[in-house]
């Protein structure tokens, strides 16, 4: 997810709006003349295709440090715009399996429509599957363990589209997510801006943490921040 930049609403055209469960905030697609973006209400801009370099790394980057590329088990919280998930995909073998757990079901039939050209419709992928639910109920489940656990929930640490997200980001939260990792696991979290609590909490929760600042878009402007973090030895 982005910043909640403001937009330039001229020459847009809204294909579909949504809900977010748990709150009042309304989602908002828009198809401008090369690209899509969606928007939250009150707050601006989320996510956009033109700008989605960070997403992808949080998709690739975790998976470079695993050594189970060939057979993957992965969970990816946040479909957005499928490119975490396309990221993934191509880091992974062809005996992987990966779980994305999306919130809102307006959001899987986006990137099954209009959404699934930007990032090569990786919902089309037989390795993948789709949890329509709270990621964080996949986390507690005991009957499941990932080499890979990749979070882009909301803005980062500072929940920005429903409250309820904050407690993937509390101790409780990153510590059954460590829990969730398999031997040499890598839990990865997507963060709109640095956060050195976030870090360091990371840290009381006994992980070894790797901050990565990715560029949104090319090669100057806006960064956003990538924890890569895995148990201690």
């Amino acid at each position: 997810m982005d910043s909640g930049i403001t937009m330039n609403m001229k020459n847009q055209t809204l294909l579909g709006q949504a809900t977010v469960p748990g709150g009042d905030r309304i989602l908002k697609l828009y198809k401008g003349k090369d690209d899509c973006n969606i928007v939250i209400s009150g707050r601006g801009e989320l996510m956009s295709t033109r700008k989605h370099a960070s997403e992808t790394a949080l998709g690739t980057l975790p998976c470079k440090l695993i050594k189970n590329t060939a057979a993957a088990n992965v969970l990816i919280g946040g479909l957005g715009m499928g490119f975490t998930l396309e990221a993934v995909l191509a880091a992974t073998g062809k005996n992987s399996r990966v779980v994305v757990a999306e919130l809102v079901p307006e959001v899987v039939e986006w990137n099954k429509g209009p959404l699934g050209s930007y990032s090569g419709y990786p919902l089309l992928d037989s390795r993948t599957t789709v949890y329509l639910g709270d990621v964080a109920d996949l986390l507690r489940s005991e009957d499941h363990h990932y080499d890979v656990i990749a979070l882009d929930v909301d803005n980062g640490p500072e929940a920005l589209s429903a409250s309820g997200n904050d407690w993937l980001y509390s101790p409780q939260g990153v510590t059954t997510a460590r829990k969730s990792l398999k031997q040499g696991g890598v839990l990865a979290y997507w963060s709109a801006t640095p956060d050195p609590q976030f870090a360091k909490r990371l840290r009381e929760c006994g992980l070894q943490v790797r901050e990565e600042s990715v560029f949104a878009h090319g090669s100057k402007g806006t960064k956003h921040t990538i924890w890569l973090a895995n148990i201690k030895n």
